[in-house]
């Protein structure tokens, strides 16, 4: 199984919202490029960036900040966040992210992803975030009627490949992930991302076992309860260190 170190960033700043609240706001680092070497020089080969500004309201304020993070090298990186046409997906593919991850244009207008998806392949990526098991949109700020699994059998008909799922209420709070719902999801022919309060080493091996293509940690890596390399090791299916 894949993992992805999270690099959430606002205004240039590494942080981590809980439950996507904005007013609950953890800063990390005002260096992204630092903390994405870091998890590089303990053997990740992913990371996951999301501009929250752009999630937010469609600024691309950390564009620079994913640029340096590009030049640096050496990851594959995916990025999300405010991404609802198609310029913002050349901007980020001619810079070198390897896919981009669409969100509330997804909902609010599913023929784009047809044609996205048609177009751009496998470097086309669909976030389907989820709050009581229905579709959230808009930086996690507005609730849907959309159910999530429903959804993703949608995305998955359309060809979509790669599909990030975040349970919302899990999401930060340090307190474990919606193993669940991992695994009526296993069960799909599509990629799998695993996202949302994954924050102990037994939901590692878990999720392994289901047979899903990746994972997404974050907050459990900058608060400690985490170690990146152990995490490594697990998901590859070695003892921890």
């Amino acid at each position: 199984m894949e993992i992805f170190p999270a690099i959430d960033l606002r205004d240039g700043n590494v942080v981590m919202l809980t439950q996507g609240d904005y007013d609950r706001m953890d800063v990390y680092s005002n260096d992204p490029v630092e903390i994405a070497r870091t998890f590089k020089d303990v053997g990740a080969k992913n990371l996951h960036v999301v501009d929250l500004d752009g999630a937010k309201d469609g600024r691309l304020m950390n564009f620079d900040s994913i640029k340096k993070i590009m030049v640096e090298g050496g990851l594959f990186v995916q990025v999300g966040g405010g991404i609802r046409d198609e310029e913002r997906i050349r901007q980020y593919l001619d810079i070198g992210v390897n896919r981009v991850i669409l969100g509330t244009i997804a909902v609010q207008d599913f023929s784009f992803v047809e044609q996205m998806v048609k177009k751009y392949k496998e470097k086309i990526a669909v976030g389907v975030d989820a709050k009581d098991g229905y579709v959230a949109v808009e930086g996690w700020r507005e609730s849907t009627n959309v159910s999530a699994l429903e959804f993703c059998q949608r995305l998955e008909d359309a060809g979509v490949q790669t599909i990030i799922y975040t349970d919302i209420i899990k999401d930060g709070k340090l307190s474990g992930t919606n193993l669940e719902v991992y695994k009526t999801l296993s069960t799909r022919d599509v990629k799998v991302v695993a996202s949302g309060g994954i924050s102990y080493k037994h939901e590692i091996t878990e999720l392994r076992s289901m047979n899903l293509y990746a994972a997404i940690v974050g907050k459990a890596l900058y608060t400690g309860m985490l170690d990146l390399k152990n995490v490594l090791r697990l998901a590859s299916g070695k003892q921890e260190a």
